[in-house]
């Protein structure tokens, strides 16, 4: 009997397909597939096949020489990941292979990836029997079974194919021969492979610049002058000198002795109504930063509440979008999908609100041109228990919800209040906020007459001002001058730097701009996730607190590779254009991956070019031992070399799965020469403020502070300050050897291999570690 065979990207998916299709299912004895009457399904694993490493080509390039680079295949070979993959690849190529399937059915992830999951696979199995892809933007029972109602030819997906073979070949042919390169030419400065990538690379230029320029940043004193004003009737507010202007010293002594004594007057006061919008629906990356702002949450952390809530309860659609706007086709869905999420107290009101509407305000949320393979993330109608889903997806569940019902009510409508206080000719500033109809931010809970919160700014923010009147006269309970200092530049969080990769870097925070930019990004939602944790894990970059921070190591890659292409956020957002145009079938394959091997083929010509760099080891200044230098090397800071034994001094670079910044050792080493200065005994030193990035034995995240002293064999050793932990904390538990991380407590990811670097659309070449390069180039 002719049966079909379909092919879910992973087993969860495949038994929800199974559970929508009217047919009778048994699952076989090494359940890796599940057969019926009409359908035979099996899934894979994320991804089971990638690309071959170099050395399947030509095994003379398992060593790493420079005069073998560029490496470029003129077909690429493709092998199974790991022994597991290769375990369900067979069970996939059997099942094709048998007489009775006819047809196959692609019901990977509707994406790029999902798309180049199953080609290798296909691929690699030889067949030719027809393909019909499902494509699915929702795993609700309903919608499952009206995208089989309606499957795609396979030829129609070739575009959608062809792209994502360009991009893990890009990425493959980009990291693996400009990592070699750096590798090989550095050497002499760093510990093992130099990994870059046509993704990771142009981030960490992002980070690490902005780490320069918060070291280069000077702080310079400037002065506020800062009032208290009160009319009759004990009705008090605050006002700054032209509502903030920053002013010399000199001025504002000036300012403060001429209102000595002297009333005020308000002098202007204009009423004046503003509005905002509702945010658009969220696409991934939306969703990733406001929960990053909210809740701490890093962007894979929402994207796994994510995944749960679309695979396993059933309530969100497809999360790892790009677009924030619904189809045409989608109107008629909007209103049952509104009620059925007011079936929860929390949502009723806002809910009943759309449902009532006689029409519906589609201007911000119809929009076909900028809905491509999925539409926005908003709730199914599909039943699902709040109660059930745990907390990060409790809370990702209602962002989305509240988000979706938000965007259907009207503007929300503020009185903004402006006043102008004079005294002795000098003119003082004053605004306030009212919301007098909450509109969308109903739905959120804000009701009419709240003010607004005073912000921590110069202006002195929003307040909550009494009734005033123009002319009236204010006494001057306060004034005086504030001694302000200039703020560097702030670090990347999550959100941020989410942000910076959806518009190549460019400062934008106008939704509508950053939708003209979406298609010009470093990454796709779906890929940014994975970019940053592999940065952690490559010891590139670093968390501390909510903010992300680039290491000494991530640096100093940036800083040697200068202003060549490859940090080029501009340039990466340019390929991310052309995938998207390979994708709608208007750019060549053939055309992209020739200029992907001429930059790869400038690249390595370029970092040849590295080999002449003299890397200079930084001088920590004299060893508070013996007064020799200590200088930094590749694995440590130490006062001895080959030609100077010194007195075995030395600092360690790695530390609990962090490499300790020369700072750190610095302000170690000035406490231990005080500590011996003092005479102490023991001598010890310590660090005054908690470092950051350390990880734990369970993988966990964690901050602490550290002391050198004597070990039992006599030399110095650094390690945890117990004595600190023990005052200021509960002692740790095993692995865990200071104090979390008051951010996210992340667990250091694992190395990341073939299946897991393809499947977070990264190829082998930018994901998984590389081996020490060989020693001659």
């Amino acid at each position: 009997m002719a049966k079909t065979l379909v092919i879910a990207e992973k087993p969860s998916v495949g038994r929800d397909i199974a559970a929508a299709l009217p047919d009778s299912f048994t699952t076989a004895k090494d359940k890796n597939s599940i057969e019926g009457d009409d359908y035979v399904i099996t899934w894979a694993i994320g991804h089971l096949v990638g690309l071959a490493e170099p050395d399947s080509y030509d095994p003379k390039l398992k060593k790493w020489r420079f005069a073998d680079l560029p490496i470029v295949p003129e077909e690429f070979q493709l092998t199974p990941n790991d022994d597991k993959a290769k375990k369900q690849l067979n069970v996939i190529h059997k099942l094709i292979k048998s007489g009775d399937v006819e047809e196959i059915v692609n019901a990977c992830d509707a994406g790029r990836e999902g798309e180049l999951i199953f080609a290798y696979v296909l691929q690699t199995s030889g067949t030719d029997k027809p393909v019909k892809r499902l494509w699915l933007s929702s795993m609700t029972k309903k919608a499952i079974q009206e995208a089989f109602g309606k499957l795609r030819d396979g030829a129609e997906m070739k575009p959608l194919e062809e792209a994502a073979r360009s991009r893990s070949e890009a990425d493959w042919v980009v990291g693996m021969n400009a990592t070699r390169a750096a590798s090989i030419r550095l050497r002499a400065a760093f510990d093992g492979a130099v990994s870059l990538g046509r993704v990771q690379t142009p981030t960490l230029a992002l980070m690490a610049r902005r780490e320069e320029e918060i070291r280069a940043f000077k702080p310079e004193p400037y002065w506020l002058v800062e009032a208290d004003f009160e009319a009759s009737g004990e009705r008090t507010y605050m006002g700054r000198y032209l509502g903030g202007k920053r002013i010399a010293e000199e001025d504002a002594t000036k300012i403060v002795a001429d209102a000595q004594g002297k009333k005020g007057a308000i002098t202007k006061l204009e009423k004046k109504e503003e509005s905002d919008s509702a945010q658009l629906l969220y696409d991934l990356t939306s969703l990733q930063r406001h929960a990053n702002t909210l809740y701490g949450f890093s962007a894979k952390r929402t994207l796994a509440a994510g995944q749960k809530l679309y695979e396993q309860h059933k309530a969100i659609t497809y999360p790892r979008t790009n677009s924030r706007f619904l189809s045409g086709d989608m109107v008629a869905e909007i209103r049952p999908t509104a009620e059925f999420v007011g079936h929860n107290s929390e949502y009723k009101k806002g809910a009943q609100y759309v449902t009532s509407l006689e029409s519906l305000p589609l201007g911000r949320v119809i929009n076909d041109k900028k809905v491509e393979d999925h539409h926005a993330i908003i709730p199914t109608k599909s039943e699902h228990d709040l109660a059930k889903m745990k907390e990060d997806e409790r809370k990702i569940y209602d962002l989305v919800a509240k988000r979706f019902l938000a965007i259907f009510h009207p503007d929300a409508v503020f009185e903004r209040t402006r006043v102008e206080t004079t005294v002795a000719e000098h003119v003082f500033r004053t605004s306030g906020k009212v919301l007098i109809v909450p509109g969308w931010r109903g739905v959120y809970g804000e009701e009419a007459n709240e003010g607004g919160q005073k912000k921590d700014d110069d202006s002195g923010g929003n307040q909550t001002l009494p009734k005033l009147d123009e002319g009236e006269a204010v006494d001057v309970n306060r004034m005086e001058s504030l001694r302000k200092e200039t703020q560097p530049p702030r670090r990347f969080t999550e959100a941020s730097l989410l942000g910076a990769m959806e518009t190549a870097g460019k400062d934008i925070d106008d939704a509508e701009m950053r939708e003209a930019m979406k298609d010009h990004g470093i990454g796709t939602p779906a890929t940014r996730a994975s970019i940053i944790e592999l940065l952690v894990y490559r010891e590139y970059i670093e968390r501390d607190g909510r903010a992300l921070m680039a290491t000494e190591k991530g640096i100093q890659v940036i800083r040697l590779l200068d202003e060549h292409p490859l940090t080029s956020a501009e340039l990466t957002g340019d390929w991310e254009r052309r995938l998207r145009l390979i994708e709608e079938g208007s750019d060549s394959r053939k055309a992209f991956m020739k200029d992907i091997v001429s930059f790869t083929e400038e690249t390595v010509q370029k970092l040849d070019g590295l080999k002449d760099i003299k890397i200079e080891r930084q001088n920590l200044g004299p060893c508070p031992v013996c007064g020799r230098d200590v200088m930094e090397n590749r694995k440590g800071y130490s006062c001895w070399s080959k030609d100077d034994p010194g007195c075995g001094f030395v600092v360690w670079k790695k530390k609990a799965g962090k490499n300790l910044p020369a700072v750190v050792v610095k302000e170690l080493m000035a406490s231990l020469k005080a500590s011996i200065e003092r005479g102490d005994d023991p001598v010890v030193a310590r660090t005054e403020k908690q470092i950051t990035g350390f990880k734990g034995r369970s993988g966990r995240s964690f901050r602490a502070k550290l002391k050198m002293a004597k070990n039992e064999e006599d030399k110095w050793r650094v390690e945890f300050d117990e004595e600190w932990a023990t005052n200021q904390y509960s002692r740790p538990e095993e692995g865990q050897e200071g104090v979390e991380n008051d951010g996210e407590a992340e667990k250091k990811p694992a190395a990341p291999a073939k299946d897991k670097a393809a499947s977070n659309g990264e190829s082998a070449s930018e994901a998984a570690p590389e081996p020490e390069p060989a020693r001659s180039s």
